[in-house]
């Protein structure tokens, strides 16, 4: 599989860049801010802004296992933003341009599938909400920090993140290989998983899902695994 990012008072998880930045995992963290409860809200389809689709659903990874870079474990499972305060935490150490984009497109309220990414078992936990939209991450002025980045200024800074908040589990795991057999299933058929973003950008450590790719995931929960 491939990796998130990483890493605050509870580290998340990082994500390989594509470049020369920092190939890892992407997503950890800890929380900074606090927040509040989480929904099942169903949001409208996907606008269209111009030419940029709006999404109101997501898919964000992070590393259950442990896993240390420059020292610093940056293990943060679901089980882990469960047992911070207000079971809240900040979304750090995202370095991959794409995904920072789709992080500064969140708005509160909106869900998100919590994905373990890196581990024995890879696939979605539970579910998750945006409870602060994109501020800058601070993890890129700690020098000590995994994802430290000394082109970032505080000035201009080049790396954002988001508060999140645990709405609940999922009432079974869906392991990456049932949601793998339904996308190349719908890539015959045309159903709604054939062009699903885990799969045509699998290294993104936070991708957007269309409401049907995230109406369907859920509907996986009803059915024997």
């Amino acid at each position: 599989e491939e990796r998130p990012d990483a890493k605050l008072a509870k580290h998340k998880l990082q994500e390989e860049e594509g470049s020369s930045m920092l190939a890892a995992n992407k997503r950890s963290s800890k929380p900074t801010g606090s927040g509040t409860g989480k929904a099942t809200k169903k949001a409208a389809c996907p606008s269209m802004q111009g030419s940029k689709q709006a999404y109101s659903h997501w898919l964000m990874k992070s590393e259950p296992e442990s896993r240390f870079e420059k020292g610093v474990d940056v293990k943060f499972g679901i089980e882990e933003l469960k047992t911070q305060p207000n079971q809240t935490a900040c979304w750090d150490g995202v370095r991959n341009y794409q995904a920072r984009n789709f992080m500064r497109d969140m708005k509160v309220g909106q869900e998100a599938f919590f994905y373990h990414s890196n581990c024995k078992e890879p696939g979605i936990a539970g579910i998750i909400k945006i409870v602060k939209e994109a501020y800058p991450d601070h993890t890129q002025f700690d020098k000590k920090d995994p994802h430290y980045d000394s082109s970032s200024t505080k000035a201009n800074p080049k790396w954002s993140m988001v508060d999140v908040q645990f709405v609940r589990m999922t009432k079974r795991f869906i392991p990456l290989s049932e949601l793998k057999a339904h996308h190349q299933a719908h890539r015959a058929s045309g159903g709604p998983l054939k062009d699903m973003t885990l799969f045509t950008r699998q290294r993104l450590s936070v991708q957007p899902l269309t409401d049907e790719e995230f109406e369907f995931v859920l509907s996986l929960e009803e059915k024997p695994s």
